[in-house]
């Protein structure tokens, strides 16, 4: 298998695509002429022409419109919105339309639309650049949503998102597009709800959300250490969320920290702890806890420094736990 980094996955996996299916396109800003925000869609106009490969106004709005449609008339749109940010202007077409649709008209009608979007802090380009909005879409009924951390993850989770029969929001790390990994020549699907045990430990169950999981695999090297055996997991997609895994490795382990990007109030952190006081309560050997962003907005520059879950608070919290505090 080829090293390839996180962002020529998520090429090769819209190459591959629009290569199987003529029904695949590609519209957003920039994305034709430019290639793209960070190249993601570099060489796919050259190769499938500007029918298939489209630059759109600048409208976030009308771009989630022309994908809405296009996906309830048979086709199977990838629009982007540039980062996530942005999203905010195309909610109406998502939650109200994009969503709803199949649910409205009894099955019916399909909507096959993905929606890739550039999320997470990391680049320093402050609080209109970096957020991490996945709770927003996880709570609406109909939205499927995705949240790769590795290169092998985003090109399986975005070909099977692709092939979808109902709308993704897929949401692709800015910091995470040099990461390399070992992906598979041959084609590849990885199952949307279906989570990954990254690392297996016995001491204390660590869910990790996007990047973090990288944050969680330092951790738990570090706190190895230290004679303490740390069980992480990666969701990978949060909804459906594959809570049988997390649930059997509370059980396992007695002990839980969640450490996403998001904010903590209402969070992805705040479902998790619901599902495990519902499911796995009386295992619990400490408090849940939860690593997140603080609760401002992320600033520019090094202020995010201050602002986002790190290595470090992620070993205070699982010490923590291992205390019972």
């Amino acid at each position: 298998m080829a090293q390839i980094n996180y962002r020529w996955a998520i090429t090769n996996a819209l190459d591959e695509e629009m290569g199987r299916d003529e029904k695949v396109f590609v519209i957003g800003e920039d994305v034709a002429e430019s290639g793209g925000s960070f190249g993601l869609t570099r060489g796919l106009l050259e190769k499938y022409g500007d029918r298939r490969v489209r630059d759109t106004p600048v409208s976030e709005e009308a771009i989630a419109g022309v994908g809405v449609g296009a996906a309830a008339a048979g086709l199977k749109p990838v629009i982007e919105i540039m980062f996530m940010d942005f999203i905010f202007l195309a909610m109406d077409q998502i939650v109200n339309h994009a969503a709803k649709m199949r649910y409205m008209y009894g099955g019916q009608v399909h909507v096959p639309l993905v929606v890739r979007t550039l999320a997470g802090g990391g680049f320093r380009t402050g609080m209109h650049h970096s957020q991490t909005l996945e709770s927003m879409f996880g709570h609406v009924p109909g939205l499927k949503v995705v949240y790769p951390s590795n290169a092998y993850d985003v090109k399986g989770l975005l070909k099977s998102a692709i092939r979808d029969p109902d709308p993704v929001i897929f949401l692709e790390h800015k910091a995470l597009m040099s990461l390399k990994s070992e992906v598979p020549d041959e084609d590849y699907v990885i199952p949307i709800g279906k989570g990954k045990v990254v690392k297996e430990g016995k001491d204390v169950t660590v869910v990790a959300l996007g990047s973090m999981v990288h944050v969680a695999m330092n951790a738990a090297q570090a706190l190895e250490e230290k004679g303490i055996d740390v069980e992480v997991i990666d969701p990978r997609t949060i909804m459906p969320l594959d809570s049988e895994m997390i649930i059997e490795s509370v059980k396992k382990t007695s002990r839980i920290v969640v450490i996403h990007e998001a904010h903590a109030p209402f969070g992805f952190g705040s479902e998790i702890a619901a599902l495990i006081s519902e499911h796995a309560l009386y295992y619990l050997d400490a408090p849940i806890k939860r690593v997140t962003s603080k609760f401002v907005p992320l600033p520019v520059g090094s202020g995010e420094d201050v602002i986002l879950p790190t290595e470090e608070k992620l070993i205070d919290a699982v010490e923590d736990v291992l205390k019972g505090e």
